[in-house]
């Protein structure tokens, strides 16, 4: 019995260590009693304490000292001595200057909601390896941080000092540097300081007192890698100039004071898929602002003034030829009265009010060739001719004249309501869209038709036209889901239909041909005659069968 008894606790002592080496949590002898260990992870957090207990495990990797009272007096100097630690947590504690005995290996530092006030170079020297820096909600100004500070520091790679007292960017951070947030701050000016950090992919300046004179033209040019650039709650006045259009994937430019975005702001930026301008004051935008954002899928414009006139009849077209990937917010109208609270997409075409001159000017923008791009903007050119009434008959052309010919147009005035139009095209495309109106009409945009043929006609006759009247007739070239192709624009040209002769016009208005007319387009009557008789001798004969069928049945079974 006693050796049964013996066994059964040599049972037990066994269970009890194996239940020991099987749970991690088992506090380690060396841990503080202020704290609790659980293998390498120390947590001291929470506790009230003043100063970081002494006599931490040396295998210890990550210490959690945050939410306590520490003061910069209470960091022992022991703790350099704990050689396998890479984060410390620290934030929400009383320290007033850069904690030092810091672990030379340390990686990740949390100094968040303190009161450090300078950082120099003797206390980044201590962490030679320091990849992520988080120093939010401090008291650090730019005359505080030492010259040269960062010199040493060639493995940091996340530099967070928001909510402190920053007029300027600090000068002299090291090339690794990836992302930067420097958000409710004071500064007031970029200049060309952060041409050198190459790497950078993230930068946030939100909350600060920016405005376009405070931006050097070179600050962001040679930022090639940079993804992310906020710069909300600023006082800009236009978008930023020089974007860095390599690599650029996000730009959040909402509550600002943008009153204008110049035509050329966003071009090049081709990786840009969200781009955020709620929040101004903005009222129109000028034509094709976005016709490079290649792979926009976010825009964003709720709180602006839209005013929905006839400079923003270009952005309803445009919003209706987006594919469904692209989610485009806040384009409603707060003016004129009779518009406001409805989307731009959805408003006709008479209610933009255009006068003649506005129509002009809407058709009359420039035309893109494949060559490369000017570093400044060109003038759009057009090449129209207005006919003479005595030239009746005559025909007209109309071609592009900045970079190749894509569109060549000739009209002749048929008959007094009609105008045959020709083109050719110098390369093929899906579809193109024909616009005519007449001109000196009121309102301007009552006459306006528009229709869409198959990219492999050549012609098309308009009709239902009034007598000796002027039109102006444009081309688009289109792809199938009604996007304009990225260089192309309208080619207009101006002609006039014929003199008023004894016949009767036709009745039907603006009657589409988008099928080709058939050689022979009646039929014989006699083969009309023809068919109806042989269609019902076939239905007489299927009745007869089927009135044998049903008498024949009846029989066999009786």
């Amino acid at each position: 019995m006693v050796r049964q008894c013996a066994a059964f606790v040599l049972f037990l002592i066994r269970m009890g260590l194996l239940l020991g080496l099987a749970n991690p949590l088992v506090t380690s002898a060396s841990c503080p009693s202020a704290c609790r260990c659980d293998g390498t992870f120390i947590y001291c957090n929470d506790r009230g304490l003043t100063s970081i207990p002494s006599g931490l495990p040396q295998d210890a990797t990550i210490l959690f000292l945050q939410n306590n009272r520490i003061k910069s007096s209470g960091i022992p100097k022991d703790l350099n001595r704990l050689s396998n630690v890479e984060k410390i947590y620290l934030y929400c504690n009383n320290l007033d200057e850069f904690p030092t005995n810091l672990p030379l290996g340390v990686k990740e530092l949390h100094l968040q909601e303190n009161n450090i006030r300078m950082i120099t170079h003797s206390s980044l020297a201590q962490i030679p390896y320091i990849e992520e820096l988080h120093l939010d909600d401090n008291s650090v100004s730019a005359v505080s941080i030492e010259e040269g500070a960062f010199r040493d520091s060639n493995h940091l790679r996340l530099l967070f000092l928001s909510r402190n007292h920053l007029s300027t960017i600090p000068s002299g951070l090291p090339m690794s540097i990836e992302e930067l947030r420097f958000d409710d701050n004071r500064i007031s000016s970029i200049s060309e300081q952060l041409q050198d950090l190459i790497n950078l992919k993230r930068l946030v300046l939100d909350g600060n007192l920016l405005n376009n004179r405070g931006i050097q033209e070179l600050a962001f040019v040679n930022l090639i890698n940079l993804t992310e650039l906020s710069l909300m709650r600023n006082s800009l006045t236009a978008p930023p100039a020089n974007l860095p259009g390599t690599s650029l994937e996000k730009l959040q430019l909402q509550d600002n004071h943008i009153k204008v975005v110049p035509p050329g702001a966003f071009a090049f930026l081709r990786q840009l898929y969200r781009l955020d301008l709620s929040g101004n004051n903005l009222s129109s935008l000028p034509q094709g602002v976005f016709e490079d954002l290649d792979n926009l899928t976010q825009l964003l414009l709720r709180n602006n003034p839209w005013q929905c006139n006839c400079k923003m009849m270009w952005v309803r077209d445009w919003l209706r030829s987006l594919p469904t990937k692209v989610n485009v917010r806040g384009l409603m109208c707060n003016g004129p009265d009779k518009v406001k609270g409805m989307a731009i997409k959805d408003l006709t075409t008479d209610m933009f009010e255009c006068s003649d001159s506005e129509i002009l000017s809407t058709f009359e923008t420039s035309t893109v060739s494949n060559t490369p791009r000017p570093s400044q903007p060109q003038r759009p050119s057009f090449v129209t001719r207005k006919p003479e009434r005595k030239d009746f008959g005559r025909n007209y052309y109309s071609t592009t004249t900045t970079g190749r010919k894509i569109i060549t147009i000739s009209v002749k005035s048929s008959t007094t309501d009609t105008i045959h139009i020709l083109w050719r095209l110098s390369q093929p495309v899906t579809a193109l869209r024909l616009s005519w109106f007449k001109l000196g009409h009121s309102p301007p945009f009552g006459s306006i038709t528009e229709t869409i043929v198959q990219g492999e006609r050549t012609e098309y006759l308009l009709t239902g036209l009034e007598p000796e009247s002027s039109y102006r007739i444009c081309m688009v070239p289109m792809e199938t889901s009604n996007i304009y192709l990225s260089d192309e624009t309208p080619v207009c040209i101006e002609t006039a239909s014929g003199y008023h002769k004894s016949y009767n016009p036709t009745t039907t208005l603006n009657r589409e041909q988008e099928k080709e007319p058939y050689k022979n387009s009646s039929l014989p009557l006699a083969a009309i005659i023809g068919g109806a008789v042989a269609l019902l001798a076939i239905i007489m004969l299927a009745l007869v069968c089927w009135y044998n069928t049903d008498v024949l049945m009846n029989l066999l079974l009786t």
